[in-house]
């Protein structure tokens, strides 16, 4: 790398194709092989192999993935032709001057003086003394960090959650986004595309998902346009390796021994491209099991598409 300054560069470009006042369609790059990148970077010039490709999408956030959060089936078919989709959707939004986010929750953390993965510069033989066993301590318990990516400004909201990450909660930490910076930076928008995983907690199948939605939309008068990755693609997910990765590189080796610790190390998270991320913490109780029923699901005001409606839907507000 050091003798093809550029190559970094050039590779991130391919997957990760948004450049300055020309958005160009997201996830093109996402199904290519390292074959097929080493080969493009070769016909741009430079000297590279797949095995070295590999390497590098592993320094630039994209394999580094510390927890497969749940088995998310076989491949479709369709997956292509649905980040095709995605990426049509969100030009559209972001030529109208519409957000787009891309949403999704951290792996639960405990919190206390436990080992955190990572190594961190200490002087020489004086490491960071932590717990031996990582037993949950019960008045510090664990936290969920829920993300929203702004995809436009390279900007987010992590709101760190002390209960369960249900849908309610999924829904309330996109909210804070809009209250917190959402609404201030799109005062004239009242559309909103968002991308998320198939599963969990803002999964495609999950009803009360669909219906907190439909009470924000109501609430403030949005349109909501959501997208879901297909099975087996959320390591795409843009919050991923635009958000989620730097965060833990800016916390490796430290223990996350208190709310506050946690909240510092998420909010001071930047990068050269000028990341900047606003967190809060959010105390509420979450009641998990709630059922949402057919008759409450047919009132919503949810318009499937005619392309992968479990996939693809928007949420009118209701008068």
């Amino acid at each position: 790398v050091a003798k093809q300054p550029k190559l970094l560069e050039a590779l991130e470009n391919l997957v990760e194709p948004y450049s300055s006042g020309d958005p160009m369609k997201p996830l093109r790059w996402t199904c290519k092989s390292t074959y097929n990148l080493s080969d493009e970077l070769q016909r741009q010039g430079f000297t590279i192999s797949p095995t070295v490709v590999r390497g590098l999408l592993k320094e630039l956030g994209y394999s580094l993935q510390s927890n497969r959060k749940r088995f998310e089936g076989k491949q479709s078919p369709d997956r292509n032709a649905q980040f095709e989709y995605i990426a049509n959707a969100t030009e559209e939004f972001q030529k109208r001057g519409c957000p787009v986010i891309s949403v999704d929750a951290k792996k639960k953390e405990l919190l206390g003086n436990y080992a955190n993965a990572g190594q961190e510069w200490q002087k020489e033989n004086d490491p960071i003394e932590v717990e031996a066993y990582d037993f949950i301590d019960k008045e510090l318990g664990k936290v969920t960090p829920y993300g929203t990516y702004d995809v436009t400004h390279n900007s987010g909201w992590v709101n760190v959650g002390t209960d369960s990450d249900t849908a309610q909660f999924a829904v309330r930490s996109i909210q804070r986004w809009w209250e917190e910076l959402g609404e201030q930076m799109y005062p004239e928008s009242r559309e909103i595309l968002i991308m998320a995983d198939g599963g969990g907690s803002n999964g495609s199948r999950n009803r009360l998902w669909k219906k907190s939605l439909q009470e924000w939309a109501n609430k403030e008068d949005l349109k909501i346009m959501v997208c879901h990755f297909p099975p087996g693609t959320s390591k795409w997910n843009k919050i991923e390796h635009r958000m989620f990765w730097h965060i833990t590189r800016n916390w490796r080796g430290k223990p996350l021994t208190s709310h506050e610790v946690i909240i510092n190390l998420i909010g001071s998270t930047t990068t050269k491209k000028g990341l900047k991320i606003g967190v809060g913490l959010d105390s509420q109780k979450y009641a998990k099991g709630i059922k949402v029923t057919d008759s409450e699901m047919d009132s919503l005001s949810i318009e499937y598409a005619n392309f992968h409606g479990e996939w693809n839907y928007i949420i009118s507000p209701q008068c």
